[in-house]
């Protein structure tokens, strides 16, 4: 286990952001099918399922189940992970889809959106600090900041399935 993991949160925490903004700009030109419109329902399977996982490990801790607790927190980083991967392929390689309704709807869509983007920035460190708090064994601390993290990491998968259902209908 790395000693000082500091320095390589704060690099996988800066390059993530940054390597996903930057897809944003890239151009487009790839021959895509309609498969791979399938990601984003993938995507939203994934947060989904990471959500409802958040909730047991929560509940296994509680209970005093430790063992459960850790199994079913791995599950939530490892499905993190892959929902990175796909979120990251799917926007190199499709246009981003904007938002189509109007009103309040498109107010409330894009106030869900913006919150949900910024803390899928800030919920990377704070992940990655408390796995590594764990690891280490230092379960006070990671007892104190997993209180700041849990809400936060719930938010981020729950608003996600929010975002691909406000936007499905436009894909």
């Amino acid at each position: 286990m790395i000693q000082n993991p500091k320095w390589l949160i704060g690099i996988v925490s800066t390059l993530i952001p940054i390597v996903v903004a930057l897809l944003y700009f890239l151009p487009k030109d790839f021959e895509l099918g309609e498969e791979i419109y399938i990601l984003p329902r993938i995507n939203a399977l994934i947060n989904g399922s990471t959500f409802v996982i958040l909730l047991m490990a929560l509940k296994a801790i509680k209970d005093g189940k430790r063992e459960r607790h850790q199994q079913l927190m791995v599950s939530a980083l490892i499905l993190s992970v892959l929902f990175l991967l796909s979120y990251v392929s799917y926007h190199f390689l499709a246009e981003s889809t904007a938002y189509g309704g109007d009103g309040w709807w498109k107010s409330l869509y894009f106030f869900i959106l913006l919150s949900h983007i910024l803390l899928s920035i800030v919920i990377v460190p704070l992940v990655l600090i408390t796995f590594s708090r764990a690891l280490s064994k230092k379960f006070d601390k990671h007892k104190k900041i997993a209180r700041i993290t849990l809400p936060i990491w719930l938010y981020v998968t729950f608003t996600g399935v929010v975002v691909y259902l406000m936007i499905s209908p436009y894909y």
